[in-house]
């Protein structure tokens, strides 16, 4: 039995490292004390517990104790994605950006204003709706993770706190909204 085992872990361990798995691993920012402004708590703390656990940059609440300052804004916000024959929604899309920006301690610009948008929909039911309200704050914490995943892999993107001409980090845009539904 422990032999069969040992073979199949064997086995699942050589099928992951053939498709490209990595565990994500230690990340190594070049920058060492990072002061967070504008986000809010939950983004923050998440911010902070990827950033400090997994590299060995700190994060300082003064700017001026900071190497590097990352700028954050966050929007959410619901419009109606689709109608029933009556003309009641039937569903919703919610929506939530994360803009920012990343500046070293001397002004260096390192990552200019940048977005990540996020949408996911959601039916809608006025019968339940305050399961579907609990529901849209669970979709809202679920993009704000995942905004939040993507930004500390943009973060890693900062080689230099003084980037050459040519090696500057470019802007990222957010990708286009859904489609308006068909009336």
């Amino acid at each position: 039995m422990t032999r069969r085992f040992l073979l199949m872990l064997a086995g699942s361990v050589l099928l992951l490292t053939a498709c490209g798995f990595q565990l994500r691993g230690q990340q190594d920012y070049a920058f060492k004390r990072l002061a967070i402004t504008g986000a809010g708590a939950m983004v923050e703390a998440r911010l902070t517990r990827i950033v400090e656990g997994g590299s060995d940059t700190v994060v300082v609440q003064q700017s001026a104790n900071a190497d590097a300052v990352l700028n954050l804004s966050e929007t959410n916000s619901r419009s109606v994605l689709t109608l029933n024959s009556l003309g009641v929604v039937a569903e919703y899309q919610m929506n939530y950006a994360l803009g920012y920006t990343l500046v070293g301690a001397d002004g260096t610009v390192l990552i200019p204003p940048s977005a990540i948008a996020l949408n996911r929909a959601m039916t809608y039911s006025d019968q339940y709706s305050q399961a579907k309200d609990a529901e849209a704050d669970i979709l809202n914490a679920d993009m704000q993770r995942d905004a939040v995943d993507q930004l500390v892999r943009r973060l890693a993107v900062v080689r230099s706190l003084h980037p050459a001409p040519g090696e500057e980090v470019p802007p990222v845009a957010p990708r286009a909204p859904l489609p308006p539904p068909p009336l």
